[in-house]
């Protein structure tokens, strides 16, 4: 099992090596076994049974009313449609109108339902849980994936959380992984740096342990699975946080509690609120989290009961459970549809479901935070793999014996994608038809015999009562977030006061408003994309406050606003009604390039911070751990890891240079006559070389990585002259 390197000595830990040398990055192996899960084979007798009775009649009464409710609420707004449209005879055209609504506004009634459930619940529920518990009986791993992050950042998260747990009382029970996944030589050096110098400052009491792995198979959920598979044995659960996750002690201390009270638990997710962000564009988002993420949070927890979903980060899991049970197969084809899937964290939970794991989020639990991305094209970049991710469960949903909350869930995800085109489709829909009335001429009589000419007509006064009630819908979640942050003193006052959070919620509706209908264009972009077989690859996160350079903006964006251009002048030729209801997406696209500008500028969010507009809670007076993880961060930046080339760095430092070597795995052996090109330049390149600082300018990214990977290659490296023979010789 993995031994606390504080109670042991180094004679008696194999992880602590004799005559001081340091304690190797990771514990020794405990294997589980993670078997490759079936999605068209499953048997009910496999589902275990559960260990305690967990009541089921709120869960139910829940769900009868968010589901049954939207039903209602659809059937009326269909109704009320078909009104609209069949004032006269009711054309195809007017038939495909009145599908595409009912699509849409069935998504919107859902939500409406499951918010006002949250709304109610969060009226009766007090914010706080109790006393801390004083003690832990079982072991848990907090793990951190990373891929080509800034150490200055992640290390500080993982510091900060360190203290933080240690200051509960209870650090003894967990350790911490840093499990890279980078691809970029300069970020893994860095890794191993900052790795080392955290251990050199904590000392080995701390735990902490870090692994790259040389090719970075099904990335984040291959990252995971192989943690588990090869160490997993020592720990009843582990922690997944997100590489911008950060998570106060008492958070973490009652997750394991939790699942130590609960023997059927497989997953419990918390909801991470979004802190630290400048931008106007990431300020709007964590402004919006804040005050409607708890009500629709609390809403989902309250109708899923345990049959939960996972977000991939700030959960623990189970680890023998999800070894068993997680172990992710691999979609047949190519991608976008086929091959390894992206979007792991809802099959994850699926499976673990399915096997009789419960599943389910504590949604008042506070002390979970994470980040967002500081500009649109930051967010539709992460959302165009969000959105092949969901759309790949298209072929997940069917799998045998899922339980029917997941397929709901897996339903949610596909829905929350397509919803953009469809609402695309209504819109033409809508224009077409109002041009058929406008210069079609109609078939004033029909074949069959008519005293009176058929004209194609709509209701208005139904219609622009459906559009109010759709936008009412549409905004309620808005709505009662902001009651419950008003009705609530304190964080009414730590938000501004009464008028300041009036007007933050004002700025942000209207925000969401004119940023809608771009995103439903990028959306849809991408499910067009998708279906055409384009794949997105796995690229990293931008999550800095820097702005997009205005080129790239203009040339991400240009499109939309011809797009808006041309629906403006066609709108206004057809009728100057048709004009003014489509005004709202007709000016959200026109002024996309300047929106998407503004959005990411860091002046305009703090112009805003300074008048006390768009503040939370956490941003009036900020979580302590989030303080503390900043002021590490500006600490860790002063060394210069991130800065620094790894080249140079592995040459000059002959400790960093051995302890990178203890940390790569055993070399594989190589097959005859097959060649890897980049390891053949990377070793042609070295041998031609005679200063190091040829091979700095020689080598590319892959080849530096595969020098970094290779003991021999580091070992011609290391020979290489400091300075050309000339300068020596006149030295």
């Amino acid at each position: 099992m993995a031994l606390s390197l504080d109670t042991v000595s180094p004679d008696s830990n194999p992880n602590v090596a004799a005559l001081g040398r340091p304690a190797s990055a990771m514990p020794p192996e405990k294997r589980l076994d993670m078997p490759t899960q079936s999605l068209r084979r499953w048997a009910e007798s496999e589902e275990r049974k559960p260990l305690l009775q967990h009541p089921k009649l709120g869960t139910r009464l829940a769900r009868l009313f968010v589901f049954g409710g939207g039903l209602l609420l659809t059937a009326y707004g269909t109704y009320e449609m078909y009104q609209v449209v069949s004032v006269s005879r009711t054309t195809a055209l007017q038939w495909v109108l009145v599908a595409l609504f009912t699509v849409n506004f069935s998504w919107i009634a859902i939500a409406f339902t499951s918010a006002l459930l949250g709304f109610f619940a969060l009226l009766r529920r007090p914010g706080h849980r109790g006393p801390l518990p004083s003690s832990l009986q079982q072991r848990t791993a907090i793990v951190m994936p990373v891929y080509n992050e800034q150490t200055d950042r992640t290390y500080a998260a993982l510091e900060a959380i360190y203290e933080s747990v240690q200051a509960t009382g209870l650090g003894d029970q967990f350790d911490y992984f840093i499990l890279s996944d980078t691809t970029h030589p300069d970020a893994w050096v860095a890794e191993e740096r900052a790795f080392l110098a955290l251990r050199e400052r904590l000392g080995p009491g701390a735990r902490f342990y870090y692994r790259h792995r040389q090719k970075n198979h099904h990335r984040k959920a291959g990252n995971i699975a192989d943690f588990v598979s090869r160490w997993g044995g020592h720990y009843e659960h582990m922690l997944v946080l997100d590489a911008d996750s950060l998570m106060t002690g008492e958070c973490i201390v009652r997750l394991a509690a939790a699942m130590e009270a609960d023997p059927d638990a497989g997953i419990i997710q918390s909801l991470p609120l979004i802190i630290n962000r400048n931008t106007l564009f990431a300020r709007v988002q964590q402004f919006a989290a804040r005050v409607t993420g708890p009500v629709i949070a609390m809403g989902l927890a309250v109708w899923m009961g345990r049959d939960g979903n996972y977000w991939g980060h700030n959960a623990i899991i189970r680890t023998k459970a999800f070894a068993a049970h997680g172990g992710l197969p691999d979609l047949k084809g190519k991608p976008p549809f086929g091959g390894h899937i992206l979007s792991h964290d809802f099959v994850e939970a699926a499976l673990l479901r399915r096997a009789g794991w419960s599943v389910y989020m504590l949604a008042d639990l506070q002390g979970s935070y994470e980040e967002s991305p500081p500009s649109l094209i930051d967010l539709s970049a992460r959302d165009r793999r969000w959105c092949q991710g969901n759309l790949q469960h298209t072929r997940v949903i069917s799998a045998k014996g899922l339980k029917l909350p997941t397929r709901q869930h897996f339903a949610t995800g596909i829905m929350s994608y397509l919803a953009s085109p469809f609402w695309l489709f209504q819109l033409i829909v809508g224009i077409a038809l109002v041009l058929q009335t406008t210069y079609i001429r109609p078939e004033y009589f029909a074949r069959d015999f008519r005293l009176y000419p058929i004209w194609p007509r709509f209701d208005p006064e139904r219609a622009l009562a459906l559009f109010a009630l759709t936008m009412g819908i549409l905004l309620a979640p808005k709505i009662f977030g902001l009651l419950l942050m008003l009705i609530r003193g304190d964080d009414r006052r730590a938000s501004g006061g009464c008028i300041r959070l009036i007007i933050s919620s004002t700025i942000e509706m209207i925000l969401s408003a004119l940023l809608a209908p771009i995103l439903m264009l990028i959306q849809s972009g991408s499910v067009f994309q998708i279906l055409l077989g384009r794949d997105t690859g796995w690229q990293p996160q931008r999550r800095d406050d820097g702005s997009i350079p205005f080129k790239d903006i203009v040339r991400r964006h240009r499109a939309h606003t011809v797009l808006g251009a041309l629906a403006g002048i066609s709108a206004f030729m057809i009728a100057t009604s048709l004009f003014l209801w489509m005004s709202p997406t007709i000016i959200g696209l026109l002024l996309a390039i300047p929106l998407s500008w503004l959005s990411g500028q860091l002046d305009a969010g703090l112009a805003l911070k300074r008048l006390g507009l768009l503040r939370t809670p956490e941003e009036y007076r900020p979580p302590a751990i989030a303080t503390r993880a900043n002021e590490l961060q500006a600490r860790n930046i002063t060394f210069g890891f991130d800065d620094a080339d790894s080249i140079r760095a592995i040459y000059a430092d002959a400790n960093l240079r051995e302890r990178h070597i203890e940390m790569l795995p055993s070399a594989q052996p190589r097959k005859r006559g097959v060649i890897e090109t980049e390891r053949a330049l990377a070793e042609a390149k070295l041998v031609d070389a005679e200063t190091i600082e040829d091979a700095v300018s020689w080598l590319h990214n892959k080849e530096r990585m595969v020098v970094l990977h290779d003991r021999a290659l580091i070992d011609m490296l290391v020979h290489l002259n400091a300075k050309p023979p000339e300068a020596q010789a006149a030295e």
